[in-house]
């Protein structure tokens, strides 16, 4: 199976009868969305959109309102149909697929989630779950079968002759996760499926999705407007802004080195504690030692290159002495001295 699992390329989706002329102007007149909707009355809802999403990962794609990324997912699956582009998925151009071919593709490879799950009020939970398998003619016994084993992924083992109306906000939720799993699709589009949910409940969710994935081993887009989730679920996020995207990175490279003043402000109150690694912080052995005596490092703490901000603090607590960042005993990679660690509390590196 390729590395690659999705692949976006140019993305272009303009609304309106003129789309055509209004795709020259942004791509050729530099106009802006607020322009193109003036002059053309058409809305920029994704504009010249490239990225990957690694076979396996969760890729968080996080924006407010009215950014786009919900009518950027839409083009995976193909929903909605792109104005320019090119999107891949492993290796197959969605776009130059037949109906028959893109049916097949969205019942046996890619698993949607909604953020309203518009279950069936007067089918059961494991009929609701057994849904698609039934579109696709499946035997009785193989699709309960199938739905079973998948509500007890989800935890709702015992509650598929339930209706949809007995159940709470945070179970329809997992019944639609069960729903899209049913299939063994190798993707899951989610598409901001616990932002109605009360916070404890969403936490709950969070933690019971990544879990899952772990387990599953599925390749997930993500869209959330929620950067504490996005940092929570994400391998890596995008953050898009008015249609484009603004920053793709890890967690810690979005809160370290946000690209401009957009992420910069919606990346100043996370806590940096979990999200920042020694290695990011260290300084080279070499000039550190240029600094001090001559064996400044004997008999001092050693952490690993991945420990976070958090137990950095709680081992500088314990010594006055710096810590050594080692890959493996007696390699040294770097130094952190509590100078360093501390400016790096503060958002200094």
């Amino acid at each position: 199976m390729p590395d690659d699992a999705i692949v976006c390329e140019h993305v272009w989706k303009i609304f309106g009868d003129r789309s055509a002329e209004a795709l020259e102007a942004a791509r050729n007149g530099g106009l802006t969305k607020d322009e193109i909707v003036e002059s053309f009355e058409c809305v920029v809802g994704v504009a010249d959109v490239d990225f990957t999403v690694r076979h396996g990962e969760i890729f968080c794609v996080m924006g407010l309102s009215g950014s786009g990324k919900s009518t950027l997912i839409r083009h995976i699956n193909r929903l909605i149909e792109p104005t320019a582009g090119r999107i891949l998925v492993y290796g197959e151009d969605v776009n130059r697929k037949s109906y028959e071919e893109l049916r097949l593709m969205r019942a046996e490879k890619i698993g949607m989630v909604f953020q309203h799950m518009a279950l069936f009020p007067h089918r059961t939970v494991r009929d609701n779950v057994a849904f698609g398998l039934e579109i696709r003619k499946v035997d009785i016994k193989e699709r309960h079968r199938a739905a079973d084993e998948k509500l007890e992924l989800v935890q709702l083992g015992g509650w598929g002759d339930r209706l949809p109306a007995e159940l709470s906000g945070g179970m329809q939720q997992r019944v639609g996760l069960a729903r899209a799993l049913a299939s063994d699709p190798v993707i899951l589009l989610m598409d901001e499926p616990f932002s109605a949910l009360d916070p404890l409940i969403r936490r709950q969710l969070q933690g019971e999705f990544l879990e899952l994935t772990e387990r599953l081993h599925k390749t997930t887009l993500f869209i959330t407007h929620d950067l504490d989730e996005a940092i929570r679920l994400g391998n890596r996020i995008a953050i898009m802004k008015d249609g484009r995207l603004s920053q793709i990175g890890t967690p810690e490279e979005i809160i370290t080195n946000p690209a401009d003043e957009y992420v910069a402000d919606f990346v100043q109150g996370i806590s940096r504690l979990k999200l920042i690694y020694a290695r990011t912080i260290m300084r080279p052995i070499d000039e550190h030692q240029a600094d001090g005596p001559a064996d400044p490092l004997d008999g001092c703490p050693t952490v690993p290159p991945d420990a976070t901000l958090n137990e950095l603090i709680d081992c500088a607590i314990e010594t006055d002495k710096p810590i050594v960042v080692e890959d493996e005993p007696g390699h040294a990679l770097g130094v952190i001295t509590k100078r360093t660690l501390l400016r790096s509390i503060q958002g200094e590196q």
